[in-house]
């Protein structure tokens, strides 16, 4: 097992060793960035992937560093493991990677709604990274974007009712997705066909309900059952009402959501605006005379997630319900940037 030298210019002698499964995937290449963009101090990096990615080169702070094909053994003296590889991955080498010695931070679906297993955004329930847990779950990409902005409205004033549509972007299907999406604009924009490949709809100038799989029973797709599910536990209300639609957008890498919060009690739009006003991860775009709020546009490539359109809820004569509009990076807050805070948080990053 090659054990690669110290990458972090910040690296003390006992800073932990890393590894990140699915390191040429789009979150595992953000995964590099931010570890890169934070400088994280680290004593090693492992770049794991399948064997057909096996060989590739890529570079962190400046120096080469091999991708190596994911087996059983990948995890000796590793301290911190990265996974973003999918569920089934997760589910075999995650305990494999525990049982070596390291703290597991996953990005599937695999273990976040196991009550044992911490579901984290550190900005809304980071005490839940208390007792050094050796496996934390990293959030859906919607609940992660839109809890950022709940939490510290929740604290101030408990939410009884949440409703959600969300206008999601094409990195949440992965790389292929994003090519999709860039070929099949190019296609439309030359007056040329361009039949779906990884979507099941055309993309170019289109939105269509999210391409998870459809609960007969309930008509709700399995994204919108993970962010309501989520969203909960995060928020630590396992009964909180929440009504959402999950719709992919043309946009290649924000996420969008519009939310409706309903409070125990009266809630006005400038005591919200106020309790997010310099709120952790949280930055208002809220101009109303420019009429300039939160785009997808400005949300790629940025670590906050932005908020803004705050305003009364006129549907609700009660003056309890204010409607808000967030856009946050699915890449980075929906996804690597959450796992890399999450790592930051830790009570030890290196076992003793």
């Amino acid at each position: 097992m090659n054990a690669l030298s110290p990458l972090s210019p910040d690296a003390p002698d006992r800073a932990p060793f890393v590894a990140i499964v699915g390191a040429t995937g789009a979150v595992g290449v953000e995964l590099v960035r931010c570890l890169e963009a934070r400088r994280f101090p680290f004593s090693g990096l492992r770049l794991l992937a399948s064997a057909r990615s096996a060989g590739r080169v890529m570079q962190v702070n400046g120096a080469p560093v091999p991708v190596e094909e994911l087996t059983e053994a990948s995890f000796e003296g590793v301290d911190i493991a990265f996974f973003s590889a999918g569920a089934k991955i997760s589910r075999h080498f995650a305990p494999r990677a525990i049982a070596a010695g390291a703290v597991v931070i996953d990005n599937s679906s695999a273990f976040r709604m196991d009550p044992s297993v911490p579901l984290v955004v550190p900005e809304a329930n980071g005490e839940a990274l208390t007792g050094a847990p050796r496996l934390i779950a990293n959030p859906n990409c919607v609940a992660a974007i839109a809890t950022v902005a709940l939490a510290p409205l929740h604290r101030n004033w408990t939410i009884t009712r949440l409703n959600m549509v969300t206008y999601q972007s094409a990195s949440g299907a992965g790389w292929a997705a994003m090519e999709e999406l860039r070929h099949a604009t190019a296609a439309a924009l030359a007056g040329e066909d361009y039949a779906p490949q990884v979507l099941p709809h055309p993309y170019a100038f289109n939105l269509f309900s999210h391409n998870a799989e459809v609960d007969p029973e309930t008509g709700y797709n399995g994204e919108e059952l993970k962010v309501i599910a989520e969203t909960r536990r995060i928020l630590g209300r396992a009964s909180l009402p929440i009504g959402v639609t999950c719709v992919r957008v043309p946009v290649l890498r924000a996420h969008s959501i519009a939310l409706s919060v309903r409070f125990e009690g009266y809630v006005t739009p400038e005591q919200v605006r106020e309790a997010l006003t310099g709120a952790p991860g949280v930055r208002l775009v809220d101009d109303r005379v420019a009429n300039h709020f939160p785009m997808p546009s400005e949300a790629s490539g940025e670590g906050d997630v932005l908020v803004g359109r705050i305003r009364s809820d006129l549907g609700d004569p009660t003056g309890r319900t204010v409607a808000l509009f967030v856009s946050g990076d699915q890449l980075l807050k929906g996804a690597a940037l959450n796992a890399v805070q999450i790592a930051e948080a830790l009570p030890a990053r290196v076992p003793a």
